[in-house]
């Protein structure tokens, strides 16, 4: 065997070593799509489907995420607006371009505990004043999608309790910086318009409109995967011949 074959037959085995990442990591990306489309559907099912109550207060501490998370409940009782807090956004699709602030508000319940509502966005330029920091002093019923608590990722900011500044949807760590007792471990996601949104006289922008959206792009990572196989095969081929040809 003379240098160029043993030349060709390492870098094949290098080669053959790479394709088989490439194509690993293309299959592995469509088991992950196969996932997200079944979460997907799960996701809008259990958002569309009729309001349920709320589960009593006794149940809270034994709640899982993935049981309650999307549920569409509905709840009565009385909004304590001297409870507000803001958390940081960017707008929400259909809401601007300008970044602003969650408005959450504590709901207490007529059947016992208090549950912190998202009622919807204010931009920045809004956010020192208006009608969203007020509403109805009587009992509502309220309507909207349990949320389970934000997850953090490395590019979040730290929450800062003693400045009001929150930049998670973390409803533990807010019901305790308000002095919230019996206080729910999740949130609930005020729907959009009609009766449950109080005719949206807060002048909050509610763009909730369901299931979120959920980002699926494992297809086009998987064909990007498989295309980058392709492509090292077919260079590789034309190479091989390349130096065989000049042997």
């Amino acid at each position: 065997m003379n240098s160029v074959s043993r030349s060709l037959g390492w870098q094949s085995l290098c080669v053959g070593l790479a394709l088989a990442l490439l194509m690993s990591l293309g299959f592995w990306q469509l088991r992950r799509l196969d996932w997200k489309e079944a979460l997907i559907a799960r996701v809008e099912a259990r958002a569309n489907l009729a309001p349920v109550a709320l589960p009593p207060l006794s149940d809270w501490p034994r709640l899982a995420a993935d049981d309650y998370d999307i549920r569409h409940v509905q709840m009565r009782g009385r909004f304590d607006f001297a409870g507000l807090a803001l958390v940081f956004s960017q707008a929400p699709p259909r809401g601007g371009m300008e970044p602003g602030f969650l408005v959450l508000t504590p709901l207490r319940l007529e059947s016992g505990g208090v549950v912190l509502v998202n009622r919807g966005f204010v931009a920045q330029s809004k956010a020192a004043g208006g009608a969203w920091r007020s509403g109805p002093g009587g009992a509502v019923t309220i309507t909207g999608l349990m949320r389970s608590p934000q997850a953090r990722n490395s590019f979040t900011p730290a929450d800062d309790p003693a400045k009001s500044q929150w930049y998670t949807l973390d409803p533990v760590n807010i019901a305790a910086a308000l002095k919230l007792e019996e206080a729910a471990p999740f949130l609930v996601q005020q729907d959009s318009g009609g009766e449950s949104a109080l005719g949206q006289a807060d002048g909050l922008s509610r763009v909730f409109t369901g299931a979120p959206e959920i980002p699926n792009n494992h297809f086009s990572y998987a064909v990007t995967w498989f295309g980058l196989a392709a492509a090292l095969a077919i260079v590789f081929a034309f190479y091989a011949r390349g130096r065989l040809a000049a042997r």
